[in-house]
C-alpha cells in the first residue's frame, strides 16, 4: 500500500491493493442491500459496532495512518482495512457484524420439524433422546437427512412456552402465565369495595393463654386505595366478622383522620360461604348496592387488597412479638387480641391512609376526599345494625334489667317491658352495650354499668385472550396431527377405551369459563 494511501484519511486505504476494495465493497453491496437502521440491532451488536468505531476515530478525525491506528489497537491491518470500508460504505451500521441470511432456518424436511414439534407436544412428553431416536427411524424410513440430537433439542427448544404450557398443563396454568391482565379501577371514590379475609402472619394469645393465629377482614375503596373498615378475630371467617367489618365501613367513625364511609355501588368478594350467605345478599339488597363475586380460581381479581395483606405483613406485623416466617414463630407471642387491633387500627390510620400510594401517586384519604362529595349513608345507625349484626338472641327483661354473659344492662326505656321478651344484638368486639329490639323495633341502647365509658375495555382484553387461545390451540392439533400422519402406531397407543368408561364419561363436559371451551 503507498504512503499517500496511508496518509490521506478520506481516500481510499487499499487503492493500491490489486481490487481488493472493489472485491469488498462489492461484498458490502450484496450485505448491506437491505441493511436495517442501528436499532433495529441487538445491544451486543450495537456495542461492537461502537468499539470498532472507537478504532477508527483517530483516522477518520485526526488522519492517523491506518496501519498506526491497527497496531496501537492491536488490531491485524486487513480487519482495520475491512471495517474502515465497511464504515464508508454503510456508516456505524456497517461495523456491526451482520448476521447469516440463513440464522435460525433448519436444512431439515419441513414435514420431519413439523413430527418432532408434533411429538413433543404430546402429553405424557417423551424426553429429548426418545423423540430423537423415533425420528432417526423416521428420516431413515423416508430417505431424509437423520436429525442429530442437537437439532432435535433446537427444535423443542424453540416451540412457544406458552404453546407448550396449554399443551401439557392445561388452559388454567396457561390462563395464569400468559393471558392478559385487566387491570381495573374504579371511576370514583365508594363505586367499587373490595372485602377479603387473611390468616395474619403473627400469633397472640387467647383468653387461655395459648398462642393462636389471628384472622382480619378488609374492606378497601378501589379508587382510592383506602381502608374503609375491618375487623380482627380468631375463629374461621363467618357471615358475622364479615357484616362487623362492613358496619364499621358504612358509618362514620369517630377519628376525624378516618373520614371513609357510605354505601358503595358494588361490593367485590370472593366465593367463600360468608360472602355467598342469603343474609348478606338480602343486605345488598336493603341498602341497593350491586354484590360482585370475583372468577372462581382467580385471585388475580382481587390482587390490590392481596397486595394490601402483604404489606401490613411485612411492614406492621413483622417487627412484633409473635411475627411468623415461613410458618415458624421468630419470637414468643406477647400480645393479646386487643392489643394487635389497637397496633393495626394505628397502622391504617396513621401510616397507610395518609402515605402516597405508588399506584395512584396519592395518599389514599386525598384520593377518597378528592374536592369534597357526599358520600350515600344508611338512614341510621339502629338501621344498619339490625340489617348487619347477626348475633341475636332471645332475652326476657328483669326488674333490674336484662341479662346477658354475665352482665347485667340497663336503660329507663325497658321500665314499660318488664316481662316481656326482646331481641338482643350485640357487636362481639364491644360488651360495654348492647341493643334492644321488640318485634323488629329498635327500643334502646342498654348500658353495662360496670363498663361503660371504655381503558382498553375488559371485553377487548377477553376478546384477545381467547383469540390467542384457539390460535394455539390450531397450531397444537396440527402438529400433533403430523405424528399421525408418519408414526399411525403412535396415534393408536393409547388401548381403547372401555363400554363402561365411555358410558360414564357420554355426559357434556362443564367448563368454568366460556373460553375453555377447546
Amino acid at each position: 500500500m503507498s504512503t499517500s494511501a496511508e496518509t490521506c484519511p478520506f481516500d481510499d486505504p487499499l487503492a493500491d491493493t490489486s481490487g481488493q476494495v472493489g472485491r469488498a465493497l462489492g461484498v458490502m453491496d450484496q450485505e448491506q442491500a437491505g441493511t436495517p437502521v442501528l436499532a433495529a440491532f441487538t445491544e451486543a451488536q450495537r456495542q461492537q459496532a461502537m468499539a470498532r468505531f472507537a478504532v477508527l476515530r483517530s483516522h477518520l478525525n485526526e488522519g492517523i495512518p491506518v496501519s498506526e491506528v491497527a497496531r496501537t489497537a492491536g488490531v491485524p491491518l486487513r480487519s482495520v482495512q475491512r471495517w474502515l470500508a465497511r464504515y464508508r460504505a454503510a456508516g456505524l451500521v456497517g461495523l456491526a457484524r451482520a448476521q447469516r441470511s440463513d440464522t435460525g432456518q433448519r436444512k431439515l424436511p419441513g414435514e420431519l420439524v413439523q413430527v418432532i414439534e408434533g411429538m413433543a407436544l404430546r402429553k405424557p412428553r417423551p424426553s429429548i433422546a426418545a423423540i430423537h431416536r423415533r425420528m432417526t427411524a423416521l428420516a431413515t424410513q423416508h430417505h431424509w437427512t437423520p436429525p442429530s440430537y442437537g437439532s432435535v433439542y433446537g427444535i423443542v427448544r424453540q416451540l412457544s412456552p406458552a404453546m407448550v404450557t396449554l399443551a401439557q398443563d392445561g388452559p388454567a396454568a396457561f390462563r395464569d402465565r400468559y393471558e392478559l391482565i385487566y387491570r381495573h379501577r374504579a371511576e370514583g371514590p365508594n363505586a367499587l369495595w373490595q372485602a377479603d379475609h387473611t390468616w395474619l402472619d403473627v400469633l397472640v394469645l387467647d383468653a387461655n393463654g395459648e398462642a393462636v393465629r389471628p384472622w382480619l377482614t378488609i374492606i378497601m375503596d378501589d379508587y382510592s386505595r383506602a381502608v374503609a373498615g375491618y375487623t380482627l378475630f380468631l375463629e374461621a371467617p363467618t357471615t358475622l366478622q364479615t357484616a362487623l367489618a362492613l358496619r364499621q365501613a358504612m358509618w362514620r367513625k369517630q377519628q376525624a383522620a378516618w373520614p371513609v364511609c357510605g354505601i358503595p355501588d358494588v361490593l367485590y368478594v370472593d366465593h367463600g360461604s360468608d360472602f355467598t350467605s342469603i343474609h348478606l345478599e338480602q343486605v345488598a339488597v336493603d341498602l341497593h348496592f350491586q354484590l360482585v363475586f370475583s372468577t372462581v380460581g382467580r385471585p388475580q381479581g382481587r390482587g390490590k387488597v392481596e397486595r394490601l395483606f402483604g404489606t401490613l405483613n411485612t411492614e406492621c406485623l413483622a417487627a412484633l412479638p409473635g411475627s411468623l416466617r415461613q410458618g415458624h414463630p421468630t419470637t414468643p407471642p406477647r400480645l393479646s387480641l386487643s392489643e394487635l387491633d389497637t397496633i393495626i387500627g394505628d397502622y391504617f390510620l396513621g401510616i397507610y391512609n395518609h402515605r402516597p400510594h405508588h399506584e395512584t401517586g396519592l395518599a389514599p384519604i386525598k384520593a377518597w376526599l378528592g374536592q369534597g362529595w357526599l358520600p350515600r349513608m344508611p338512614n341510621s345507625l339502629e338501621e344498619l345494625d339490625l340489617l348487619l349484626v347477626m348475633v341475636a338472641t332471645s332475652r326476657m327483661v328483669r326488674r333490674d334489667g336484662v341479662h346477658f354473659q354475665g352482665l347485667r344492662y340497663m336503660d329507663s326505656t325497658l321500665a314499660a317491658y318488664v316481662g316481656e321478651s326482646v331481641t338482643i344484638r350485640y357487636d362481639p368486639r364491644d360488651l360495654a352495650e348492647i341493643r334492644v329490639f321488640h318485634h323488629h323495633r329498635f327500643l334502646c341502647r342498654a348500658i353495662n354499668a360496670e363498663h361503660a365509658g371504655r381503558t382498553m375495555t375488559l371485553k377487548d382484553i377477553q376478546t384477545a385472550r381467547v383469540r390467542h387461545r384457539r390460535a394455539l390451540r390450531t397450531a397444537i392439533n396440527e402438529r400433533i396431527a403430523r405424528v399421525a400422519d408418519f408414526l399411525p402406531e403412535q396415534a393408536q397407543s393409547h388401548p381403547p377405551k372401555t363400554a363402561a368408561a365411555t358410558h360414564r364419561r357420554s355426559a357434556p363436559k362443564l367448563y368454568t369459563y366460556f373460553e375453555d371451551k377447546p
